[in-house]
């Protein structure tokens, strides 16, 4: 059974739609164990924007990457511009030799250190609820890049 971190911005209505799409399709994967998503792992007692929250929050996160098996990352943006916090969580899921599997969903130039990096990539939310986790099957990327 695998373990995924799930990365992706919810900053607003249309992005936390998008991330509860993948957390539920996630879920309903009989190959997934668990999934950590920082959008439901708030550290209670902690006021959001403060140095003690920034620097709980980042250690929380490193960590669940480095206990995940994959990363799952959703990389619908707005326009061609990638989160930064999500690039970062994929940039450091590659260099912890993570397989990075892609959701991007929206008809966007993908950025090519996305596309060079990820393991598999998908279009549909609903397609991680029958991906393989146990033998992660590569796709990859064959769009324009930026």
């Amino acid at each position: 059974m695998t373990s995924v971190y799930l990365a992706g911005p919810f900053f607003d209505d249309e992005q936390i739609a998008r991330i509860e799409r993948v957390e539920k399709a996630l879920a309903a994967n009989p190959r997934v164990a668990n999934v950590f998503s920082p959008r439901l792992s708030e550290i209670p007692g902690l006021t959001m924007g403060t140095p003690e929250w920034a620097t709980q929050t980042f250690e929380m996160d490193v960590h669940q990457i480095d206990q995940a098996d994959v990363v799952v990352a959703l990389v619908d943006f707005v326009g061609d511009q990638v989160d930064s916090g999500t690039a970062f969580e994929i940039g450091y899921a590659f260099h912890s030799k993570k397989p990075v599997v892609i959701l991007h969903e929206k008809d966007t130039i993908l950025n090519l250190m996305i596309a060079e990096g990820l393991h598999a990539y998908l279009r549909e939310a609903e397609s991680l609820a029958a991906y393989d986790f146990s033998t992660l099957p590569e796709s990859h990327y064959s769009g324009k890049v930026i």
